[in-house]
């Protein structure tokens, strides 16, 4: 045995393989890239993870793929003469695998962009031919055997499906705040698990047996979210045919339950029979039968799903069997559920309107949905990042004028310290009731602002010195937007102004809650 790589080359490929194996959307991230890199490192690209996919690799991934590439091709001559180290097999292994990945990113994402414009789907024939000849060019007997033994097709499926998940988290979760972060982390976690390696050896055509809950307040983005998880599943790729055995813009399947009276819900959950009930006049197939095994139900609002078809969907998750309404005939649901719901489920089981036996078949993944108000707190400038994409999305080109118009009247007509309980939906009415109307009024009417609320509690004597100073530090920071911009206006350092802010923040959403 013979080493294939340096000592330095073998620190390089260690932090590659702790980057292609990390959750991309946590700083860690970051830090890996920064740690392959060292000085070469472009410190402007430090936040590519909370901006949104950007159409071209940044210049750190360039940096990376590069430097990737000739190591790669440098091992593969050493591998012709020198039987490697079991580890630098690995690790060797691993830098094929992102250079693969970065040169066919963008045939991935021309086929995405097809498939959802409704356009043709571009074919992956020629593309996959070119991609087995590159991994077969870097991974070839005797070190990594046959073709059995190496599955290529299984890798053009698992890249294919990382780019999807890429794509749909980049897209349907936006903002740069820590909780939009580590919503989108939970996202790919729900996707992957925390084990990227463990799912691509054995787990990567088991996850539609792992339910997954979205809990979190109403308007904060959790069908998003649940289509994200659920285009972004694992589809096989067939080598004879040279497709995929699915189509992921197809295979997501919503059911708002919330919106159906208990018997439109079981006719459109389990479908129905001709003759099953007054006007059931031809069979009919419900969304657990159209769903394929790489496709997902998502059932929204599952907190507010009636007792007698808890107990019907209970059986589905527990052996995978339903009935149509009116029929005898078992039939298997193969594909993956998504539930969410704004419902406090642990009061719901206690007071008897939800089944605790339901509810342990649904937590076995849960995300949490962070609130608008959480997402400020965090990040304040998040607001105006969001009334920008809400508002490119609503009138393209003229996005950003409209997005200076509505941040203008949110801080002219609406209080500084507004909770938005509408959340991120609330928002969007917010900036097409500036479009339409040139303002907008919070739904439960006029509230003091903090500067006015100041002035009253000053007036009247009512604060202590320490709740003067809470409420001074809200406003100063309310009106600066950051952290080191309040601390200089106050004087401070920045801590203090956090520690503050944060006291005062926490009493007025208790207060706001109350009312």
């Amino acid at each position: 045995m013979k080493a294939v790589l340096t000592t330095s080359e073998r620190r390089f490929a260690a932090s590659i393989a702790k980057l292609i194996y990390g959750n991309p959307f946590l700083p860690e991230r970051i830090a890996r890239e920064r740690e392959a890199l060292g000085d070469a490192f472009d410190e402007s690209m430090a936040d590519w993870n909370l901006r949104g996919e950007i159409s071209a690799d940044h210049a750190n991934v360039r940096k990376l793929l590069d430097r990737c590439a000739h190591l790669a091709e440098a091992v593969r001559q050493r591998l012709k003469h020198h039987s490697p180290q079991r580890g630098d097999l690995e690790l060797y292994e691993d830098l094929v695998l992102f250079v693969a990945y970065y040169r066919f990113r963008d045939a991935f994402d021309k086929v995405i962009e097809s498939a959802l414009s409704g356009r043709t789907t571009l074919t992956l024939s020629a593309c996959y031919a070119r991609f087995d000849k590159t991994v077969r060019h870097f991974l070839f007997p005797p070190h990594f055997g046959d073709s059995a033994a190496f599955d290529v097709a299984h890798l053009f499926a698992l890249f294919f499906q990382i780019k999807r998940a890429f794509h749909f988290i980049f897209r349907n979760i936006i903002g740069t705040s820590g909780s939009a972060a580590r919503f989108r982390a939970a996202a790919w976690q729900s996707i992957f698990t925390h084990d990227l390696r463990r799912y691509r050896t054995v787990l990567h055509d088991r996850m539609g047996d792992i339910t997954t809950l979205i809990t979190g307040p109403s308007g904060t983005g959790k069908e998003l979210a649940a289509r994200a998880i659920g285009m972004a599943r694992y589809i096989p790729f067939d080598t004879k045919s040279r497709k995929f055995a699915d189509e992921f813009h197809s295979s997501f399947h919503p059911v708002n339950l919330s919106a159906l009276s208990p018997t439109l819900i079981e006719s459109e959950l389990f479908g129905h029979v001709r003759g099953a009930f007054t006007g059931a006049i031809e069979d009919h197939p419900g969304r657990l039968e159209e769903c394929s095994g790489t496709g997902t139900v998502f059932l929204d609002e599952i907190g507010d799903l009636d007792p007698a078809i808890q107990v019907k969907l209970l059986r589905v998750l527990q052996d995978r069997s339903f009935r149509r309404v009116g029929d005898r005939e078992d039939r298997r649901f193969e594909g993956k559920v998504i539930a969410a719901t704004n419902r406090d489920l642990a009061e719901q089981m206690r007071a008897g309107r939800f089944r605790e036996d339901l509810y342990y078949r649904l937590c076995a993944d849960v995300v949490v949905a962070p609130s608008l108000e959480e997402r400020l707190r965090d990040r304040p400038d998040e607001l105006a990042s969001l009334v920008r994409f809400i508002a490119t999305r609503l009138v393209g080109s003229a996005g950003e004028t409209l997005a200076e118009e509505v941040t203008t009247c949110i801080r002219e007509q609406i209080a500084v310290d507004y909770s938005w309980p509408g959340n991120v939906r609330e928002l969007e009415q917010c900036v097409r009731n500036v479009l339409v109307r040139g303002k907008y009024n919070p739904p439960q009417g006029p509230a003091l602002s903090a500067k006015e609320r100041l002035a009253q509690d000053v007036s009247t004597g009512s604060l202590t010195v320490d709740e003067l100073m809470q409420q001074y530090c809200t406003l100063v920071y309310a009106q600066a937007g950051s952290y080191e911009e309040a601390a200089r206006r106050l004087q401070v350092d920045r801590r203090t102004v956090k520690a503050r802010m944060d006291n005062k923040l926490l009493e007025l959403i208790r207060h706001r809650k109350s009312d």
